[in-house]
């Protein structure tokens, strides 16, 4: 199992990239690409996943980090001594170096709160570009884990010395059952932070308050799905994973309205009406039936219902009908350029085609088909986008691209 960080340039995010697959396996950090796990952060494209990355994101975060491509060729980050020490060390060898570019920030602009039964976490505003965590750890009396409470303000030399080397913990009843069900049977004592009746077994604690320390990591690590560094002072009860990434997705539609405000009227779905306002294509050259879902500048998914009396089944092929790529293509960009549009510095401007990357056609798109077009941003400039796109039909993948734009002024005509 190898790990491999690499810079990348202003705009790129965190990247992970899964290099063990017949092709490589591009899976951004962002809460979109979250797949559902019990105890624990993993994010999928496709068919392609990777567990447990809160540990290193949380790592990149307390560093500083916001640009970054981390290659694997396992489905699973190295567990460590399930601190974020092993990934704080290796990029601390490296070295960091500053970009020019304006770093990403997430403000709070007022109160967020999630929860779960007594778990809850609340974000409120904060001065500046600080985020503050107040974690109270409470499983109750009869948890051989007392009751912590532990308040940190982020830096990088506090997060190495005060929060980095604190280890994923569990109950010495979780880990029998976690072993009845046939999980970490190789593990031994002083591999996993075990805590028992007396305390750990057959291991030492680093700090008193490890446990609520570690839970402070988690939740720092996931906020990274944010894209952006997040700023906020947090209050924390009892909160896990699931529940972080709630109040990642809560703060993520904050942004949206305050970004977009009216403009988007909180709307999730455009009609086709919606869609001819925004694009300037028309019959037979508009491949864009209705767009089902935006998220923000974040990801658009759209449909294009496949009839046999599309005007270019008359020539391709006459006996054997299949959709042209070009116009699958076709269609990708014009959901592109939807999305692009939610930028409001990009009001008024067209996306126009500018080069493919990585095109690939996996099945052909016949009459009768539903085209699913989906396209997520990669980055956006003030005169040009970047957008990964498939096209699917039934759940099946029926072409991939990556496309790049040049946003112009539209005519005012």
């Amino acid at each position: 199992m190898n790990v491999c960080f690499k810079p990348a340039p202003a705009g790129t995010g965190v990247l992970f990239v899964r290099t063990d697959q017949p092709e490589p396996v591009r899976i951004p950090a962002l809460l979109e690409n979250l797949t559902k796990r019990a105890r624990r952060t993993s994010l999928r494209n496709g068919t392609a996943a990777i567990e447990t990355v809160e540990h290193c994101l949380a790592a990149v975060r307390g560093l500083g980090l916001d640009n970054l491509v981390i290659e694997l060729d396992n489905a699973e980050l190295p567990s460590g001594d399930g601190s974020s020490m092993p990934f704080v060390a290796a990029l601390q060898e490296a070295g960091i170096r500053e970009l020019e570019a304006e770093r990403a920030y997430m403000r709070v602009s007022e109160p967020v709160r999630v929860s779960d039964g007594d778990a809850e976490l609340v974000a409120w505003p904060v001065e500046g570009e600080r985020l503050e965590i107040i974690y109270e750890l409470d499983y109750g009396p009869q948890s051989p884990i007392g009751h912590q409470i532990h308040r940190f303000t982020l830096d990088t030399e506090g997060f190495v010395r005060e929060i980095a080397p604190s280890r994923t913990f569990v109950t010495e009843q979780e880990a029998g059952a976690l072993r009845a069900a046939g999980l970490g049977t190789h593990l031994t004592y002083a591999d996993v932070l075990v805590i028992g009746r007396d305390g750990p077994i057959e291991n030492a604690l680093r700090y008193a308050d490890e446990c609520v320390r570690h839970k402070i990591l988690d939740l720092v690590g996931d906020l990274m799905l944010a894209g952006r560094f997040v700023c906020a002072k947090i209050y924390a009860r009892k909160s896990g994973h699931n529940l972080n990434h709630e109040l990642v997705r809560k703060l993520n539609e904050q942004r949206v309205r305050k970004a977009f405000g009216d403009r988007l009227s909180a709307r999730t779905e455009l009609s086709i009406q919606h869609v001819q306002r925004m694009l300037p294509h028309r019959f037979p050259m508009l491949l864009i039936d209705r767009v089902v879902q935006v998220e923000g500048d974040r990801r658009a998914v759209g449909i294009k219902n496949v009839t046999i009396n599309e005007p270019y089944f008359q020539g391709h092929y006459p006996r054997q009908p299949i959709m042209p790529g070009v116009l699958i293509i076709e269609g990708m960009a014009q959901l592109s350029g939807i999305l692009l549009s939610q930028k409001l510095e990009h009001t008024g401007k067209v996306a126009v085609l500018l080069s493919l990357d990585k095109v690939k056609f996996r099945r052909p798109v016949v009459p009768g088909d539903q085209l699913v077009l989906e396209a997520r941003t990669i980055r956006v400039k003030s005169r040009t986008g970047e957008t990964a796109c498939t096209a699917s039909v039934g759940g099946e993948l029926a072409a991939e691209a990556v496309i790049r734009f040049m946003l112009v002024d539209a005519d005012p005509a």
